[in-house]
Order: structure tokens, then sequence, then C-alpha cells
């Protein structure tokens, strides 16, 4: 993709409103969150990710493609904060509104919020991943469709990592609430495999509509 493209006013105009959206979102959501705490914890990442993508534009931007779903995710990171993903009330909403239970339809045991988002996370921030890469380490053949992947993978990794630390540090009902295991002890290795199922498959889909092609 040409330079001139990523540099596009238009793209620079529609960044700017999804930025503004996002923090129109951000404080919504901060309003009353259900626990203070584990919102804040939620939010480190979020506070260390938006300057850096902000500061970034003028000498990395990235293609509109690429900011909408950041945004997307953004927003889904930050109602999962508002609830804690174990307790995002979906299946609540999906009675109210169409009479039925999704998670009964779906035979799902456990709130299945945070595997949602685990495995669109690998969906949505692959676009930006592939172009981060060919900006600073652009790869050829195969690799083109293998590193990202695994960039993913080992933001993953290092996601699960800080939560757990995070977890040991701050322990009791905060530390639980943070982590968000519902009791299943592999709940770190699906989470990891849903983000590597996302990526795949938003590598495989980019693919096939030529976005993988060497930026020039």
């Amino acid at each position: 993709m040409p330079e001139a493209a990523l540099r596009n006013p238009a793209t620079s105009r529609h960044a700017r409103v999804l930025l503004g959206l996002f923090a129109a979102v951000w404080i919504a959501l901060a309003i009353a969150p259900k626990y203070r705490h584990d919102w804040a914890l939620e939010n480190v990442l979020v506070l260390l990710a938006v300057p850096a993508l902000a500061w970034g534009w003028r000498r990395m931007p990235l293609t509109l493609l690429s900011y909408a779903c950041l945004f997307a995710f953004g927003v889904l990171h930050e109602i999962g904060a508002h609830y804690t993903y174990a307790e995002v009330p979906y299946d609540a909403f999906f009675q109210r509104t169409f009479g039925f239970s999704l998670d009964a339809a779906l035979g799902l045991q456990r709130n299945a919020f945070d595997r949602l988002v685990h495995f669109l996370y690998g969906v949505l921030v692959t676009p930006a991943c592939i172009e981060l890469l060919d900006r600073v380490a652009p790869p050829r053949g195969a690799w083109r469709y293998v590193l990202p992947v695994s960039f993913v993978m080992s933001h993953s990794l290092l996601f699960e990592l800080f939560e757990w630390l995070a977890a040991s540090v701050f322990g009791g009902d905060l530390g639980q609430a943070y982590l968000g295991t519902q009791g299943d002890v592999w709940d770190a290795q699906q989470d990891m495999l849903m983000a590597t199922l996302g990526t795949v498959l938003a590598v495989a889909v980019l693919g096939l509509r030529g976005w993988m092609a060497p930026r020039r």
C-alpha cells in the first residue's frame, strides 16, 4: 500500500472521529463501574495504548481498517471493564430483547464474554500488527502470514502473564475479579487459543482479499 494512502486526510479525519467516539464511550463506562478497582486495573493498558496510538499517527500512521478494528476492540474491552468480564449481562440482554437465553441455546455453562473478546482480539488487532511488521521488519513469502499470527500469540501470552502477576500482587476479591477464570483451571490456555483462532481467521480472510500484499 502506498505511503500516501496511509496519510490520506480522510483517514486522518476518520481516525480522529474514532478517537473522539472512544473517549465518549470510555467516559460513559467509567461512570459507576461494578467494581471500581477492577475497572482501574483493566484500564492500565488502555491508558498506555491510546496515547501511544495518537503519538504514533504522524510517525507510523495506520489504515482506516486498522483504526476501526482497534476502536471496536477498545469498546468491547471497556464493556468488559465496566461489568468485569465474568459478569457482562449479555444473556440477560438476549432474554429481555429476544425472549431466549443465548447461553442455553449454545449450551454454555459459563459467561462467555471473555472468550468472545479474546477471539475478537485476534481478529481485530491483526490488521494493525500486519502494518506494524511491514514498517519495522517487512516479512517475505510465507512469513507474511506466519509472523502476524505469532505476534498476536505472543501478545496473548504476555497479557495472561500480566493478569497472573496482577492477581498475585493484589489477591483477594480484586485478583479473582481481574482474572475472571470462573473456576476454569484452563482459562488462560483457552483464552490464548481463542486469540490464536481469531488471528488465523483474520490472516486467512485478509490474505484472500489481497490485503496481505507487500506495502510500498
